[in-house]
């Protein structure tokens, strides 16, 4: 579930801290699209394996609804990270366009 959460926040507050450092373009928050798309692929690789010991010894103590929030947190993490990767590679198109 952590890694689900950080694969959600990384871009965000890649943007944030664009925002907060003069001099800094909002194109340099693209660094935090790996990090959001790994942190994802991670955290559903994390939960698949999970599951069986979640059965095994969680289970009551609301293990299974732990695993369904990490992993809906790493699809979000996945699919923001692939807008952002769609809009980094729009907006270099446009860039190139314009010279």
């Amino acid at each position: 579930m952590l890694l689900g959460i950080v694969a959600v926040a990384v871009i965000p507050v890649a943007i944030e801290l664009t925002r907060r450092f003069p001099g800094v373009a909002l194109i340099e928050a693209a660094w935090g699209i790996p990090v959001a798309v790994a942190a994802g692929v991670t955290a559903l690789l994390f939960a698949r394996g999970a599951r069986g010991a979640i059965v095994r010894t969680l289970e009551r103590s609301s293990g299974a609804r732990r695993i369904r929030l990490g992993r809906f947190l790493a699809v979000a993490g996945i699919c923001i990270g692939c807008a952002a990767t769609i809009s980094v590679v729009v907006y270099e198109v446009l860039v190139r366009l314009e010279h």
